[in-house]
């Protein structure tokens, strides 16, 4: 699946996303909301982010997001992969240094796409 596929579907959740504005899981969830997006935050350790409900999994979303970009290491984003493919999501936007041979095999098992790519790059205006 190609980005710009990916870019067309319009609810996601971003796994990882926080608080700190110098970080890249608060700077993505803002780009996407800013770009017209439904974005749910998800990460177990904020109550809210950027004033929005956060939720401690992908579980509890009130709505199945269409694609999950995530901003955790490899290493916890194996059961955030699991979780969506029980779910039935298949769609995982990767963002630099989330990912590794496992994560990509485990996703490509479970019959998930993968965009491995910066959406804060993919979403800026074209020239």
């Amino acid at each position: 699946m190609k980005e710009e596929e990916m870019l067309g579907k319009k609810v996601w959740a971003v796994v990882g996303a926080n608080e700190d504005p110098e970080k890249y899981g608060n700077k993505i969830y803002k780009k996407l909301k800013t770009s017209g997006y439904q974005v749910f935050p998800v990460n177990p350790n904020y109550e809210t982010i950027e004033g929005d409900r956060c939720y401690k999994d992908l579980s509890s979303l009130p709505q199945l997001p269409e694609v999950i970009d995530m901003v955790v290491s490899p290493k916890r984003g194996k059961a955030v992969i699991e979780e969506a493919a029980r779910l039935g999501i298949r769609d995982i936007w990767l963002q630099p240094g989330t990912y590794d041979d496992e994560l990509m095999q485990l996703i490509a098992k479970n019959g998930q796409n993968a965009v491995q790519s910066c959406v804060l790059v993919a979403l800026r205006p074209k020239e």
